[in-house]
């Protein structure tokens, strides 16, 4: 979900990146978006490509009901829609099948939301941060498990690991902005996710789903005795730290 000046296109996959951004400013629509089993839905969806109902339960650890409810509502307000059953995909044909729709979905600035959309919009932002962090770690812990697993060929010699296990690059940094030059910066961000995506007939061999997430914000104003010429320079961390 992108919003102004931040950004996360949903389930983006290539096929609808020209349409131009849509803003979400309805009320309703947002808190049927905020819903925390609904946003476990569209990640699952997003990561994972079109699921039915009894899918997502599985997945989720819900009941089919729930899901089946939780799809409709999605759909009534845009956010995933039909799509017929794969052709790899096994069970009956009676089954319904779901993806997330793509699209550059942006929220008012939040100098535009009313009162109660800031409460819907700050507990959207907290799942939303709290769903992106546990999947991380769960990234994470998979990955030092993979480093461990080593596969020995005919001639008993050890192979390498997945070479995905390295696939976490990151930065941290600042910049000195305008507030016109953020706006553009961001713009140029989601220039670049679109310029690499892609329809899925398209895409290579090889090729996974990667997250990405971007997240900018002003920094705190100094106090007096902190001004820039008497602050230390900041302590290198480890990874890309641009400053």
């Amino acid at each position: 979900m992108a919003q102004e000046p931040g950004a996360e296109p949903l389930a983006g996959r290539g096929e609808e990146t020209s349409r131009g951004p849509t803003e979400l400013s309805d009320l309703a629509t947002l808190k049927a978006l905020a819903q925390p089993r609904r946003q476990r839905m569209l990640q699952h969806l997003t990561v994972h490509g079109p699921a039915t109902s009894a899918t997502l339960a599985r997945a989720l650890g819900l009941n089919t009901g729930a899901t089946s409810y939780h799809l409709r509502e999605l759909a009534r307000y845009g956010f995933v829609e039909e799509v017929d059953r794969p052709a790899e995909a096994g069970g009956h044909g009676r089954e319904r099948w779901w993806r997330a729709v793509p699209g550059d979905r942006r929220f008012p600035p939040r100098s535009r939301q009313s009162p109660e959309m800031r409460l819907v919009m700050d507990e959207l932002n907290h799942h939303a941060y709290a769903a992106d962090l546990e999947l991380f770690e769960q990234m994470q812990l998979q990955t030092q498990a993979q480093r461990q697993i080593r596969t020995r060929g005919a001639d008993g010699e050890v192979g390498e690991a997945d070479p995905w296990v390295d696939a976490f690059p990151y930065s941290r940094g600042s910049i000195r902005l305008t507030l016109p030059e953020l706006r553009a910066f961001f713009e140029e961000y989601i220039a670049l996710l679109n310029r690499y995506k892609r329809p899925e007939a398209d895409t290579p061999p090889g090729a996974r789903t990667v997250l990405t997430r971007f997240l900018a914000f002003p920094a705190p104003d100094a106090a007096p005795d902190t001004a820039p010429e008497n602050r230390p320079a900041p302590h290198d961390r480890p990874g890309s730290d641009p400053s």
